[in-house]
């Protein structure tokens, strides 16, 4: 039977059909949850009769949605029965091949990529990478810490900075925490933040959205032309490189001008470009950071991209995220571990770096893995394509 031809839900919805005949593979059975008898006893132990007695006495009267509106509310919006699996998986792949798939020239940090299949097979498609969680048991998680250490290696290596860390959410979050660093340097005591007007706009729109929350103010101008010699109250400055508009500059000079103030300088780079171009580092940057998307990470209609955060050594019980390091082991061995974690929120609280937790470990490791796949002469020879 030609299974493209059957009407599976006709079949499923049939009353005629036996219950033997239709389709099995219904997520509830197979739910690991508590069962009808285990809820009971719960119950029983907690002194209520049923779970609508247990979230009567649970939620405020004020917020209780009555089950009398619940019945209304399945009349208004009636919710169909249920499907198997597989009746579920057709039904998506209907909606799918909707999809028209079309060339993007966004640009702002989205490109298009190459992932090696060797990659995207033994990474991006494996779920031994793509559902583990953060590495807090180091014993049970060497072989990803020591991934996410080779992202960080190749990370310093393309920037020239002293220090990176393991991945942070994306390019404008990773702004924002370039600005809230800068800040804490200088203890709150300078209010002014001054971003490229030629940034990313999704940058300069998330600035100033963390800037508003946190009482600084975020200043869109050419820095070159910015008075920063008469303006005392800056903190710290944002420069992209390439620009949003695509243009390469050296901003040594620049980035000399601005410390002399006593404000810090941050660079968003693109990654790949750092493999011909002059790195933050060797510019004078106090803090480099951007997308990894370039590094054979999907599109993927916008996201998740992970972005790259590196600094100088200095500055480092500043930086944001997590960090991960090389330790001894019980028995004298090189072992992997989260370093410095005495800036992360789970140990400082409200005096946390930041309170961005997530990382993007999965996407960062297969960037890590490009870099690795490719060699310096391989990712040389790719941004001389794209240029």
């Amino acid at each position: 039977v030609n299974t493209n031809y059957v009407n599976h839900e006709a079949l499923e919805n049939n009353p005629k059909i036996p219950q033997s005949l239709k389709a099995s593979d219904f997520l509830l059975p197979r739910h690991i949850g508590p069962k009808e008898n285990e809820i009971g006893k719960m119950l029983e132990v907690i002194g209520v009769t049923s779970l609508q007695q247990l979230i009567e006495q649970t939620i405020p009267q004020s917020i209780l949605i009555k089950e009398k509106y619940l019945e209304n509310l399945a009349a208004i919006l009636p919710m169909p029965h249920a499907k198997a699996e597989s009746l579920a998986l057709n039904s998506l792949r209907e909606i799918a091949q909707k999809n028209k798939i079309l060339k993007s020239y966004i640009g702002c940090g989205y490109n298009p990529t190459i992932l090696p299949k060797v990659i995207l097979r033994n990474v991006l498609e494996n779920p031994a990478w793509y559902t583990s969680y953060t590495p807090y048991q180091a014993e049970i998680s060497q072989g990803r810490l020591e991934a996410l250490l080779h992202y960080q290696t190749m990370i310093v290596e393309l920037t020239k900075m002293d220090i990176a860390n393991a991945s942070l959410l994306d390019e404008a979050s990773a702004a924002a925490e370039a600005m809230y660093m800068c800040y804490s340097l200088h203890e709150g005591d300078k209010k002014t933040f001054v971003i490229s007007k030629d940034a990313f706009p999704q940058t300069i729109a998330l600035v100033k959205t963390r800037g508003e929350a946190i009482g600084v103010n975020v200043v869109v101008a050419d820095p070159f032309e910015f008075p920063f010699s008469e303006n005392k109250d800056v903190f710290g400055v944002l420069i992209q490189n390439p620009d949003n508009l695509g243009r390469v500059k050296d901003y040594t000079e620049l980035i000399q001008k601005v410390k002399a103030t006593g404000a810090n300088v941050a660079i968003a780079a693109d990654l790949m470009s750092l493999t011909i171009m002059k790195p933050p580092g060797e510019m004078g940057a106090d803090i480099a950071f951007g997308t990894t998307q370039r590094f054979g990470v999907p599109m993927m209609f916008g996201g998740p991209h992970a972005a790259y955060f590196a600094t100088k050594d200095a500055l480092k019980r500043k930086m944001p995220g997590r960090l991960i390091g090389i330790s001894i082991d019980c028995h004298g061995s090189r072992a992997f571990r989260m370093s410095l974690g005495t800036r992360e929120q789970h140990i400082k609280r409200e005096k946390a770096t930041s309170n961005i937790c997530t990382s993007q470990a999965l996407l960062a490791n297969m960037a890590g893995f490009y870099g690795i796949y490719h060699g310096p002469k391989g990712l040389e020879q790719i941004a001389n394509r794209i240029r």
